[in-house]
């Protein structure tokens, strides 16, 4: 059996599993970052300097900083620590504020409109 899901890749937790909290807990930090997709904007290369917890952005291309190497990233403040989430074909995303709508073609984002 494997050990995470096929689409989101959540953990799944193993037979004779010891703290299995941890594993379900990691679950629930990726479904909380992924799903309901909207993000505060989709053009910074550098990460902001005071994101607040759940702040959510698209990395822009050619990413500095902690955002170095992964551009088209969902990047989620958490923790005090960036994570960072590699879009699928087809997710989509709300860009917070604008109306705007963005789609992940496989390689890029794309609006919608």
């Amino acid at each position: 059996m494997s050990q995470t899901s096929p689409i989101l890749s959540l953990p799944y937790i193993q037979p004779a599993q010891a703290q299995k909290h941890v594993t379900h807990n990691e679950a629930l930090r990726i479904l909380d970052a992924v799903t309901q997709l909207s993000v505060i904007d989709t053009t910074l290369t550098t990460p902001p300097a005071q994101p607040a917890t759940g702040d959510r952005y698209i990395v822009a291309d050619a990413a500095t900083g902690a955002w170095a190497g992964q551009e088209q990233s969902v990047a989620v403040w958490v923790d005090s620590t960036w994570q960072f989430f590699a879009p699928s074909v087809g997710w989509r995303a709300d860009i917070a504020g604008s109306g705007a709508e963005v789609r992940f073609d496989g390689s890029a984002w794309q609006d919608t409109g």
